[in-house]
């Protein structure tokens, strides 16, 4: 038995994955054990809770890897802070200690988190090398052309090759400062979201607005070329050598004024962000058809942060010139840890890979499983009233008629997703007929901005009842958006502004866009029965195969991860119920003195 372990760390998105004998057996986040979101520490609680799932230590560790190259990315860093001299002093200095005193010392650093209990050698991969790796090798696809876009790892932004059998090599890449997830960042920023969580919020805002400065981005901003390959033009980003993405020279370019954060959100903002989501996808497009041209092949791997953009990526599947897409579920620097440990089981030890049709992700139900009957037990203890159900169908039915009568339900079941969508087993979930259940969900259960959009999850075997999706399409992990048919749609009257989220756009309002598409997943008793089974009870109660699928957490915290995160949340919002494994918390009967605690934690969140 070959036990690897990968890591990411010390920049975002901290997280750890077990590779045994090939084959992921664990992965998390080490936000979801810290509770501070995109904790970038050492992901030392993370890797306790990997090793305890499956019962190891970090003795029985044979290899460990590094998700990037820590000199190679200090090299971009110097050199970028002498091209741009005396500019930028103030960001490169407040960089410096973190480098002199941990990040050139990785090796040393590494060995002191685990306790000196591993001599191996650490092996690190190149950023883009680790993207690749995580679409790549658990992909259902024996051979595939690779597409990895993000803000920055060392030097590469974007890079691009091809994976046969157990051999990936990239070909290309573009580098620092040209990078389209930068410039995504960049707009991020300017519409006053916060880098590096506000992107989602940035794509959400997209519909609401006309793009109507699409054409200046592509004239002044941004050229894509004949190869695919594209080039920012810098005079107006100020992101290499200060702490702000933008500066003075956009606010003229645009004839606006950046919008700070948390001030009203206005109609240009709207506009802004319609342009900058117009010219991501149409750049997506443009380097996947380069790669295409390049490959002659059929099937495409993604990853990188821009691999999340599941607008880009539905449009991409429609439009674009490879017949199959597989995005890999934690896209992000997260991900970055699978990747390097496939990487030394691949290429550094030379063990050739099988392919999964459906593919190796397992769900990407990765992450440590609740232990049901000690921490219901817990909660009891603390005074918590529960209903417990030996029959999972029973559970399911009372459930379902929950939904069915406009309950908003909280469902924490076995392990915990890997990467940022919930699906499933720390999820938030609500009946999409009902018109009033996006505005009550957002404003009144995840405390965020009304014009968020939320997503459905779909009996497989029923989506395209509702959905436009090919009979041989899966999007088991909610990265692809797909139109509602066109039966289902209802006219409206037009509104301007946030105003629109409220209009009905289909008989299943909740969940439908403004563009009548919606973000899917699709829920196959193979890949997930337990979820399976409350969709199949829903759909049984109502004809409606759908539900509304939202993370577990409210603004500013990362998704849960026990059954106790789970219930301080169910009390401090509006949550009707709370399912924990079989067991059934009914918001009306909980003690008072435990609804008015829990209200405490929500104070000490900060904006994302």
């Amino acid at each position: 038995m070959t036990l690897i372990l990968g890591i990411s760390a010390f920049y975002h998105d901290s997280a750890v994955a077990l590779v045994e004998d090939g084959k992921v057996v664990a992965a998390a986040s080490e936000e979801r054990f810290t509770r501070k979101k995109h904790d970038a520490a050492f992901p030392s609680l993370a890797l306790e809770g990997c090793l305890n799932e499956i019962g190891a230590s970090v003795s029985d560790i044979d290899y460990v890897g590094f998700y990037e190259k820590p000199l190679l990315k200090f090299e971009r860093l110097l050199e970028t802070y002498l091209a741009y001299a005396p500019r930028g002093y103030r960001s490169f200095s407040r960089a410096m200690p973190s480098w002199l005193q941990t990040k050139l010392h990785l090796p040393r650093e590494i060995r002191k988190q685990l306790g000196g209990k591993t001599q191996r050698r650490i092996v690190f991969c190149e950023h883009h090398e680790s993207h690749a790796a995580s679409a790549y090798y658990p992909s259902p696809f024996e051979r595939a052309a690779v597409l990895t876009i993000d803000g920055v790892g060392e030097w590469a932004t974007t890079s691009w090759g091809v994976g046969e059998g157990a051999r990936l090599r990239l070909k290309q890449e573009i580098r620092f400062p040209h990078s389209l997830g930068l410039l995504y960042s960049a707009f991020t920023y300017f519409c006053g979201f916060r880098v590096n969580s506000g992107e989602y919020k940035l794509m959400g805002l997209a519909p609401y607005g006309e793009p109507k400065f699409a054409e200046v981005i592509r004239d002044r901003l941004v050229c894509q070329h004949e190869d695919g390959s594209y080039s920012l033009n810098m005079d107006f980003f100020t992101f290499p050598h200060t702490l702000r993405m933008t500066g003075a020279a956009l606010e003229r370019l645009l004839s606006v004024q950046r919008r700070e954060p948390e001030a009203p959100v206005r109609q240009v903002d709207m506009d802004i962000a319609a342009s900058i989501q117009l010219v991501t996808e149409e750049l997506v497009l443009g380097l996947a058809r380069y790669v295409h041209e390049q490959t002659k092949l059929h099937s495409l791997c993604l990853a990188g942060g821009v691999a999340l953009n599941c607008v880009a990526n539905g449009r991409l599947l429609r439009e674009g010139p490879f017949d199959r897409i597989w995005v890999q579920p934690a896209a992000g620097d997260a991900g970055g840890a699978l990747g390097v440990a496939w990487l030394i089981w691949h290429e550094l030890l030379r063990n050739e890979r099988a392919v999964n049709p459906s593919d190796a992700q397992r769900g990407t139900l990765l992450g440590p499983a609740i232990d049901e009957d000690e921490e219901i037990q817990q909660l009891k203890s603390q005074g918590a009233v529960v209903r417990s159900f030996d029959d999972p169908a029973n559970l399911d039915r009372e459930v379902a008629e929950l939904l069915a009568t406009g309950n908003v339900v909280g469902w924490v079941q076995g392990k915990m997703e890997f990467g940022p969508r919930s699906l499933g087993a720390r999820s938030i979930l609500g009946d999409p007929r009902d018109s009033e259940m996006q505005t009550t969900m957002n404003l009144k259960i995840k405390y965020r901005e009304s014009f968020r959009p939320f997503a459905p999850s779909v009996l497989k075997e029923h989506a395209s009842e509702c959905f436009e999706v090919p009979e041989d399409v899966e999007s088991p992990y909610m990265l692809f958006t797909f139109d509602v048919n066109p039966d289902r749609r209802k006219s409206t009257a037009e509104a301007s502004g946030i105003e629109r989220v409220k209009q009905v756009r289909s008989d299943l309002p909740a969940i439908t866009h403004l563009d009548y598409s919606a973000r899917v997943q699709t829920v196959s008793q193979q890949r997930h029965p337990r979820f399976h089974a409350l969709l199949k009870a829903f759909h049984d109660r109502t004809g409606c195969p759908a539900l509304i699928n939202t993370s577990f957490n409210v603004r500013g915290e990362p998704i849960v991860r026990t059954a106790a995160d789970a219930y301080r949340c169910f009390l401090a919002t509006q949550m009707d119920a709370l399912v924990v494994g079989n067991h059934l918390m009914l918001r009306s009967e909980q003690p008072t003195a435990a609804v008015e605690s829990s209200q405490t934690y929500l104070s000490d969140l900060a904006p994302d």
